[in-house]
């Protein structure tokens, strides 16, 4: 049985223009981003129930994984810690993650740099996962799938107030990270099966930071409706709420309208 799949394209789309790929690895969905030479987003392949550990299902088949060219893997994992620069030293990857939790199986484990180098976000996939994809391209290279986001927020952070919680859902879960005087306060992802726990967990991380609920802020990058955690209703809790969508650093051609059904970050921002 074949998977779910939907295909985003320019109305000039030639698999041939493709120059690189972006994959973006979240739990229960996948999407694959083709570059052209300049950077522009020819084509797009999701896979909307399809999530990273089942990802060499589609290896072998997938139009865009078939093309050998420098590929960019983002996974959105659950296991990942934050380094601070100063103290993070290559190859010290594990030993950061076993803070984290148990980690079980025979992993690849890598990192990217955030902040000017500040932040070091650690992370790991499963060795198989790895070495499917090096055996399809010859150049891959790994990141956790936090990076885009926290890297846009960084690159904002001195329009943000003094006390500002920013909220960026995927799926049912969503990563949380709260700046207290444009400095990083706080980061993390929680799962949510009911709205009343988006609730739990801002007050939570609202009471840790010591913030003033009249006067901090939350801003959401999306938004799950259909759950009932629509703006009406949170405004029920806090005086400062906001949907906003991020600037854009991506570049599509004509054929991409119906992206913007998928609420997707990086839709508009990646880490390139």
């Amino acid at each position: 049985m074949k998977p779910d799949f939907k295909v985003y394209k320019s109305d000039r789309f030639d698999v041939e223009d493709t120059a690189s790929l972006s994959l973006f690895l979240y739990p229960s969905s996948t999407f694959i981003f083709a570059k052209d030479k300049n950077g522009a987003n020819i084509a797009i392949h999701q896979y909307p129930n399809l999530g990273w550990a089942e990802l060499e299902k589609i290896i072998p088949s997938d139009l865009l994984l078939k093309q050998d060219v420098p590929a960019k893997a983002y996974v959105h994992s659950n296991i990942f810690s934050l380094v601070p620069g100063l103290l993070f030293q290559n190859g010290k990857e594990e030993h950061y993650l076993n803070f984290v939790g148990d980690i079980k199986g025979e992993q690849h484990y890598f990192s990217c740099a955030l902040d000017s180098n500040n932040l070091q976000l650690v992370s790991c996939l499963p060795q198989s996962i790895k070495k499917s994809l090096e055996a399809r391209f010859s150049e891959v290279s790994f990141f956790h799938g936090a990076c885009s986001f926290l890297s846009y927020l960084f690159k904002e952070r001195f329009n943000l107030i003094g006390q500002e919680i920013l909220i960026n859902f995927i799926d049912n879960y969503f990563y949380l990270a709260a700046f207290k005087d444009q400095e990083l306060s706080l980061f993390n992802r929680f799962e949510v099966e009911e709205k009343e726990e988006l609730l739990k967990y801002i007050f939570i991380a609202m009471e840790q930071l010591k913030f003033d609920k009249n006067h901090a802020r939350i801003s959401f990058f999306s938004l799950q409706e259909e759950e009932g955690m629509s703006k009406e209703w949170l405004e029920e809790y806090f005086h400062h709420v906001r949907v906003i969508k991020p600037h854009a650093n991506q570049n599509y051609g004509n054929g991409f309208k119906n992206l913007k059904a998928e609420h997707l970050f990086e839709a508009s921002w990646q880490m390139d």
